[in-house]
């Protein structure tokens, strides 16, 4: 009789890639508790049946931990140490991450130095691509010479356009996203969980982006799904993250299903760990047990990861080859 693993040892066993993470929205609970007592318990976000009452909600209590910890590069490596282990804990093999350029405004820091403690955080047997996450205001007349030096930083992977979706596109976004991609940076934006379809081909057509992180309401225009799939446009989903944010979503009728099902390219992702309470394989199990994914979808889901990656071909064959094998040998379910 053929033996088949329990869910969450199939999850564990699945060569992972995380692609949507903030780096300030990963904070460990442990590091908060030791500057916050009174997060002896964890936050109230962490249930699972929690709501936000909308982004602004979220993202001031985001912050409020956030800025209590990320005070100093060696904090941003303190940090990474465990963010990155516990990673591998997870059987993940890839990382994508930004840090805010509004956190390292507030407070002062040099980028360059907050990048290089992230960096230098990275443990063997994990490969780790470090954005930095630009919101739709955050070229203030400060941060604007800040913004054109990034472009130039060894080590940066690339710009991630996240924020508040209701603020509008301002004229240097486009521009800056363009010469990013002229300097060799991989270009992501943050559209599509708030805002419908239209403001996710706005990012499309104006910003230009490589990849779309959430873009879960382009499901609500079939036009623009066939040509996420046409273009091969990449979605950084992260369900638990739309269920506690999204207004009148639930896991059971997350639109992840529907955007899978017509071949556009999902991953998987936490976002904001410190905020939902969650961690990738979580995740996976959630699609599992709330969304109806199969195992074998799971594995597919995972493949999305590699896929999309930075990693060059060389580097993805491996895990892709363990997937297509895990994949096969769930063909039944």
């Amino acid at each position: 009789m053929d033996f088949k693993p329990a869910l969450p040892d199939f999850i564990q066993a699945l060569p992972k890639t995380e692609t949507h993470l903030h780096f300030e929205g990963a904070l460990p609970l442990e590091l908060l508790q030791r500057v916050r007592p009174e997060f002896c318990r964890p936050p109230a976000s962490w249930a699972p049946d929690f709501k936000f009452r909308n982004f602004e909600h979220f993202e001031a209590e985001l912050l409020d931990m956030a800025f209590t910890w990320y005070t100093s590069p060696e904090r941003y490596h303190e940090a990474g140490r465990l963010i990155f282990a516990r990673h591998l804990g997870q059987n993940v093999k890839y990382v994508e991450t930004s840090f805010a350029s509004g956190v390292i405004e507030f407070l002062g820091l040099d980028g360059r130095e907050v990048l290089e403690a992230i960096r230098s955080a990275v443990p063997a047997g994990l490969e780790v691509r470090v954005f930095l996450g630009i919101h739709h205001n955050g070229a203030s007349a400060k941060m604007r010479p800040v913004l054109e030096d990034a472009l130039a930083w060894p080590g940066l992977a690339g710009f991630d356009l996240h924020g508040t979706e209701s603020l509008p596109l301002e004229p240097w976004t486009a521009e800056y996203w363009e010469e990013a991609r002229r300097a060799g940076k991989y270009t992501k934006a943050y559209a599509g969980e708030f805002m419908g379809a239209d403001f996710v081909r706005l990012i499309l057509d104006e910003v230009r982006p490589q990849r779309i992180e959430h873009g879960v309401r382009a499901v609500e225009d079939p036009a623009l799904v066939a040509e996420l799939v046409r273009r091969g446009i990449g979605l950084d989903v992260c369900p638990i993250s739309n269920h506690k944010l999204m207004p009148g979503l639930t896991l059971p009728d997350h639109p992840i299903r529907q955007l899978f099902d017509a071949g556009v390219q999902v991953t998987v992702s936490t976002d904001d760990p410190i905020s939902f309470g969650s961690t990738l394989n979580d995740e996976y199990a959630a699609l599992a047990t709330q969304r109806g994914f199969s195992r074998r979808e799971l594995a597919r889901l995972a493949r999305h990861g590699f896929e999309v990656s930075l990693l060059t071909a060389a580097q993805q064959q491996p895990w892709l080859g363990r997937l297509d094998e895990m994949i096969g040998a769930s063909s039944g379910g």
